[in-house]
């Protein structure tokens, strides 16, 4: 049966009410075309939970994200396979997961990325019962 203790890695599906609240390469994304990984209104990376590095990010490519998400997201935790394991909607942004470096009291995402991908001032997240609904196998 698969756990918590599986995850490998968070999946974001965020709807982001500000996009201009990033910076790509140094240069504020007004309009939020600069920033990998949006699709429509939401933005969807994601993160290897042992690295804390953003899967497939851009190489050479940086980026200061404070997204005000408040309410506006789904996460799934995925297994080493990139199975969806447990999931959290419509709640608040899990930020342990999802801010390093600062506070976003639930209602931002907030991570300095790297050229490299990784995610400054990162700390492996232990995912808690009460926060994932697990999903069947």
């Amino acid at each position: 049966m698969t756990e918590l203790k599986d995850a490998a890695f968070i999946e974001v599906e965020a709807g982001v009410r500000y996009w201009e609240d990033a910076s790509v390469n140094g240069a504020p994304d007004e309009d939020g075309t600069l920033i990998p990984f949006r699709e429509g209104d939401l933005w969807r990376p994601k993160i290897n939970l042992e690295t804390g590095a953003v899967v497939d990010w851009p190489e050479g490519m940086t980026a200061d994200v404070h997204y005000k998400v408040c309410d506006a997201g789904t996460y799934w935790l995925l297994d080493a396979n990139g199975s969806r394991i447990a999931k959290r909607e419509d709640n608040y942004v899990p930020g342990a997961f999802l801010c390093h470096g600062d506070n976003g009291y639930g209602d931002y995402i907030i991570l300095s990325i790297g050229a490299d991908g990784k995610i400054a001032s990162y700390s492996r997240p232990t995912p808690k019962p009460e926060d994932w609904e697990l999903l069947a196998a």
